[in-house]
């Protein structure tokens, strides 16, 4: 019961600064970046809370991506999805990565230069850039899947072979 008690107030939050920053709804941006999960951590910065899990989402994949693009020290999977996939989708990923990056650099500028508004226009940058990239990313995992059981192999001679 707590635990949605803290929703509701989180909720309600959000929507005082929704209004006052033109954000999108909580619910998109909680299908797409999980900002429930603010509830469980109080704070007097809620705009910085939602850009902090907005930012952890694209540094993820963009460490997916560039472990894709550039596998030096890449987990051994890597390397089977790289197999799985042409230059159209690898032209893709570059794109992607190129647009996550962007977004970085612009991060530390945000992160370091505090102000609400750079906060949630980074908010708004963010939402609208995934919306642009994740059907390219699906396509890319789509023919992934497809061709992970041709071209998933395992090296059985191990580090010594």
């Amino acid at each position: 019961m707590r635990k949605e008690c803290n929703l509701d107030n989180l909720k309600e939050d959000y929507k005082k600064i929704q209004k006052e920053y033109s954000l999108p709804s909580f619910e998109k941006l909680n299908e797409d970046f999980q900002i429930e999960k603010i509830a469980e951590v109080e704070t007097d910065c809620l705009v910085r809370e939602i850009r902090k899990f907005v930012a952890d989402k694209f540094s993820n994949y963009l460490r997916f991506i560039e472990a894709i693009l550039h596998p030096v020290n890449a987990p051994m999977f890597i390397f089977s999805v790289i197999k799985s996939i042409d230059i159209e989708d690898k032209n893709k990923l570059v794109e992607i990565y190129k647009k996550l990056a962007k977004t970085e650099v612009r991060l530390v500028e945000v992160d370091v230069d505090f102000s609400l508004k750079k906060e949630a226009e980074f908010i708004n940058e963010s939402y609208k850039l995934w919306q642009g990239i994740k059907k390219d990313l699906l396509d890319v995992i789509d023919k992934i899947k497809k061709n992970w059981d041709n071209k998933f192999e395992v090296n059985n001679k191990g580090y010594f072979g």
